[in-house]
């Protein structure tokens, strides 16, 4: 994929969207690298003009910048994808790279036990970030990537995390809007306090059909060196013939691995 400067707009393109004056620099140039997301990975300069609010002649100068340094790159087409560059600073990220370098020998070691998909979460704001995911040919399927975000709420690895935060975040969490994908997603907010209590209790989190209806999970949290939960492991099965307690020993044990792999250590 080459790396191109774009040509200049033609005149008659002037606009796609009036830009906000009050925007600065960083706030337009973030703006054009958010105007790339998993639904739309490769963007023309007007794509990426109307969806960051840029006038073309902006998107135009902005885009030329980041191509230049690496974060885009534009193909023979004059398509824009994301560059390189990115991907080596997110690498960076204790989250991102290096935690999943300490995780992945043990989910390969749950896959081998499972033949499921075993995925890797850890949160961002109000939803998780699936930083790992390995699936099996003929695991069922699942709306997961790596780079995806779902709701705490609605997901095994997603309940292990917010189980484990502090109260008053919990709480704000449970009174705000709680988004339904299916039938079973849970939306009552003191049913969601009750089955936070009970993954504390029980140590995992088991969503059943919460994002699709065939699907189950099973998730435990995972700990960094100080103890305070950093991550979640979790693997998903067919709902239709769960096997939840043999499932729960392998996901803890994976867990455990991986905490301890991070540096925690449990109390005596």
């Amino acid at each position: 994929m080459t790396t191109t400067r774009p040509e200049t707009p033609a005149r008659s393109e002037t606009t796609v969207r009036s830009e906000p004056t009050a925007r600065s620099a960083p706030d337009r140039l973030l703006a054009v690298l958010a105007a790339f997301d998993h639904e739309h990975t490769a963007l023309s300069l007007s794509d990426i003009a109307r969806r960051a609010g840029l006038t073309l002649t902006t998107a135009h100068r902005l885009a030329g910048a980041l191509t230049e340094w690496g974060a885009l790159e534009r193909d023979a087409s004059g398509v824009y994808h994301v560059g390189l560059r990115l991907w080596e600073i997110a690498a960076l990220a204790p989250r991102g790279l290096a935690l999943r370098q300490a995780a992945l020998p043990y989910l390969e070691d749950l896959y081998e036990s499972t033949h499921e998909n075993v995925q890797l979460a850890v949160r961002d704001g109000t939803e998780v970030v699936y930083t790992e995911w390995i699936s099996g040919r003929s695991a069922v399927g699942v709306h997961i990537r790596v780079g995806a975000r779902w709701p705490l709420h609605a997901t095994g690895v997603g309940l292990a995390l917010l189980a484990h935060d502090d109260p008053n975040t919990q709480e704000a969490y449970c009174a705000g809007e709680l988004a339904s994908f299916t039938p079973y997603t849970i939306t009552d907010p003191l049913r969601l306090r009750r089955v936070l209590a009970e993954v504390r209790r029980a140590g995992v989190a088991v969503s059943d059909r919460q994002v699709t209806d065939d699907a189950l999970s099973v998730a435990a949290p995972v700990r960094g060196p100080g103890g305070a939960v950093v991550a979640a492991v979790s693997v998903v099965v067919p709902q239709v013939d769960a096997q939840v307690p043999a499932l729960i020993p392998a996901v803890r044990l994976a867990a455990r691995g991986i905490s301890r792999a991070l540096g925690w250590r449990p109390e005596p």
